[in-house]
C-alpha cells in the first residue's frame, strides 16, 4: 500500500488504506475502545482520551518519513478505525520506528500481521531498511509477531521494555 488514496477491500467489510487528516476523530474513537490494557500495551501509559493534539499529530503524516495504514471497519456511524501500524522517523534516516495497535476484539485475527508486512513494504520502497520497536516485555503477540514475521538484528531489555532492531524478512 503505498499510493495515497488507495483502498484495498479486504474479507468482512474490512479495508486497508493509508491514514487521512480527518482520521483524527477515528483515532480518539478507537482509542476509546481499546481496554486499558491494550492502550497501555501501545502507548506506555494510561490515559483516559487520546488528546486531541495527539491525534491529530498522529493522522497527519507526511507519507514518506512518516506513514501510518489504518483498517476500517463498518460501524454504526460509517467505518471505525479498527487497527493502525505506523513508522516515525529516528535519527537514522535509514531506521524507522514502528508501532502498531489492534482493537481487542480484532486480536488474533492476522490483522497485526497484515499491517507489519504493508508497512514495512512500504517502508521500504521509500529508502528505509532497518527497523526499530519498543515492545513492553510482557506483550508476548508483538514481540512473537516481530520474531517470526521479521529478520531480528538486536534485542535489548531494559527496565521492562525491549527494544527491537529488524529488518524485513
Amino acid at each position: 500500500m503505498t499510493n495515497a488514496g488507495s483502498v484495498r477491500e479486504l474479507a468482512d467489510g474490512l479495508r486497508l488504506r493509508l491514514i487521512a487528516p480527518d482520521d483524527a476523530p477515528r483515532l480518539m474513537a478507537l482509542h476509546e475502545r481499546l481496554s486499558q490494557h491494550t492502550a497501555y500495551q501501545r502507548f506506555f501509559s494510561i490515559m483516559k482520551r487520546l488528546p486531541i493534539n495527539w491525534a491529530h499529530f498522529l493522522a497527519n503524516v507526511d507519507y514518506q518519513t512518516r506513514l501510518a495504514l489504518v483498517i476500517d471497519a463498518p460501524g454504526p456511524d460509517g467505518r471505525d478505525v479498527i487497527a493502525v501500524g505506523r513508522y516515525e522517523p529516528t535519527g537514522d534516516p535509514e531506521v524507522a520506528e514502528v508501532a502498531f495497535v489492534v482493537q481487542d476484539g480484532w486480536q488474533g485475527k492476522g490483522l497485526g500481521r497484515l499491517l507489519l508486512r504493508e508497512l514495512l513494504a512500504a517502508a521500504t520502497t521509500r529508502g528505509i531498511r532497518r527497523f526499530r520497536a519498543y515492545v513492553l516485555a510482557d506483550n508476548v503477540r508483538m514481540l512473537r509477531l516481530l520474531s517470526r514475521y521479521t529478520h531480528l538484528l538486536e534485542r535489548k531489555l531494559d527496565t521492562g521494555v525491549v527494544e527491537l532492531l529488524f529488518t524485513p524478512r
